[in-house]
């Protein structure tokens, strides 16, 4: 396997990948999914922490494409980047 180049941080990259996320009132009890199918974010990020490689998740999901998983990720870190507020 060929590494990964690293890339530079680029907000209209992130922008684009996050337009791949929709959340829909009656699809999968209204949890964030890749592009309206029914594979939610969340199962992408598990599996991710369980050790599963980009390569290996498209395989067991052929209907992913790799900006999707991508998305994920930049979905969970876009949902973390919250204020924190220190109370004296």
């Amino acid at each position: 396997m060929a590494p990964i180049p690293e890339r530079e941080y680029d907000p209209l990259m992130q922008t684009t990948l996050l337009q791949r996320i929709t959340i829909e009132p009656g699809k999968c009890g209204g949890k964030p999914c890749i592009r309206g199918l029914r594979i939610r974010v969340c199962d992408v990020l598990e599996l991710l922490a369980n050790g599963a490689a980009i390569e290996e998740i498209l395989a067991d999901y052929p209907c992913l494409e790799r900006d999707d998983v991508l998305a994920a990720i930049a979905y969970a870190a876009r949902q973390t980047n919250h204020v924190v507020v220190e109370v004296a």
